[in-house]
């Protein structure tokens, strides 16, 4: 199956990626584009650019996390009397949807059916 989006797109919505980033990119995009496929049921009924949106934006906080910061949760560092504190909000690079995303597509939204439990009178 392809990807919903290419390195061009996150390229357009983030920054211009160099031959290595473009390789990676690619990977996350279609690693993103499966977890879409799986996690929410109702994928095929978003629109291509929303697929596209999210997609890219899964693929970017993954890429984000950089090798250099594999496992780090919380990083501090000190100098005399000046002090620096990180802390990461995805260190490990992991691939997740965030709910607004979900709820665009439409995982979690309300639906209202009704059904009719009284038969047809026969004449």
């Amino acid at each position: 199956m392809t990807a919903f989006a290419t390195a061009d797109d996150l390229e357009k919505r983030w920054h211009a990626l160099t031959p290595t980033e473009k390789h990676k990119a690619t990977t996350l995009l279609d690693d993103a584009s499966d977890l879409i496929r799986t996690t929410c049921p109702d994928w095929q009924q978003a629109r291509p650019s929303t697929l596209r949106r999210i997609c890219c934006a899964v693929a970017k906080r993954a890429m984000l996390a950089g090798d250099d910061t594999a496992g780090v949760s919380q990083h501090t560092e000190t100098a005399g009397s000046y002090s620096e504190s990180y802390s990461y909000s995805n260190p490990a690079g992991d691939l997740y949807l965030t709910s607004a995303e979900k709820k665009s597509l439409g995982v979690g939204c309300q639906r209202a059916f009704s059904v009719d439990m009284m038969p047809e009178a026969s004449p």
